[in-house]
């Protein structure tokens, strides 16, 4: 109890569950990834260049739950089908990729009609249609088979604004080509971690700190493939960073060294 007689606020009521995924696909270098730069003019993680993910929408437990949309979640339990969902449904808004199948297809849709259905990608954001009503009316079912988890961070529990977010792992579909929706997106690439590592370090970039310890994780890696053996062997360790003033004004993180990100204290211009 505080002094005035008011219970102390629980900082995980502010927790907002999200997803982001990871879009790899093997180039002459090794893995390139698929990443877009933030709108300056939106709220979280303005300009800085990021996976395409965003928070957890409750279509995405409605369509884990319906037998129609997803008639075998391989073993999975509904939240984290649906953390899969949201994966696949961000990455759909944000890059035009569709991560789904025909009903009864094992292949993924064609590129022909991801980009057909490209012009629900603004109106899926808008909230103006369900990504559910997307699947029912052609026939689709997200392929959440294809996606494995690869990383797990919380946001500091000092933070006003916090994230519970799922960093998801999935190869790109060799036909279908990503590009920014220009409204939350300005610009789109595909690079190699290393880099997407050299330009923040050259300042031509702003990469948010989790970003750029999982593009560290995956350089190690070496290949699209790799990355996927690995994400679906290896057991994931959460990260909720703690966070300290060093006296120049930098901020101290700290995290689990068993998260295997090379170390538990790092130093950093901002949080």
């Amino acid at each position: 109890m505080s002094s005035g007689g008011k219970s102390a606020p629980d900082p995980s009521k502010a927790l907002r569950t999200a997803s982001t995924v990871l879009l790899l696909r093997e180039a002459a270098g090794g893995m390139e990834i698929f990443m877009v730069q933030r709108n300056r003019q939106i709220e979280f993680s303005s300009g800085a260049l990021v996976f395409p993910g965003g928070s957890m929408d409750p279509n995405d437990h409605e369509i884990a739950t319906d037998p129609a949309l997803v008639a075998d979640r391989g073993g999975l339990d509904i939240d984290t089908a649906a953390i899969r969902i949201g994966g696949i449904r961000e990455t759909f808004e944000e890059s035009g990729i569709l991560l789904a199948r025909p009903r009864g297809s094992s292949s993924l849709v064609s590129a022909e009609k991801a980009d057909a259905l490209g012009s629900q990608r603004e109106a899926l954001d808008a909230g103006e249609v369900s990504f559910a009503d997307v699947l029912r009316e052609h026939n689709l079912t997200p392929a959440i088979d294809l996606l494995a988890l690869f990383a797990h961070w919380i946001t500091p529990v000092n933070l006003p604004k916090r994230f519970d977010t799922h960093f998801l792992l999935a190869l790109a579909p060799a036909d279908q080509i990503g590009r920014h929706d220009g409204r939350e997106s300005v610009d789109s690439v595909w690079l190699s971690p290393k880099a997407a590592l050299e330009a923040a370090e050259s300042g031509r970039y702003n990469l948010p700190f989790p970003t750029i310890r999982n593009l560290i994780k995956l350089d190690k890696l070496g290949t699209a493939q790799a990355a996927m053996d690995f994400a679906r062997a290896t057991p994931v360790v959460t990260v909720v960073p703690e966070m300290s003033r060093n006296e120049n004004g930098t901020t101290r993180l700290r995290i689990p060294i068993e998260a295997g990100y090379d170390g538990d204290v790092f130093d950093v211009a901002r949080p």
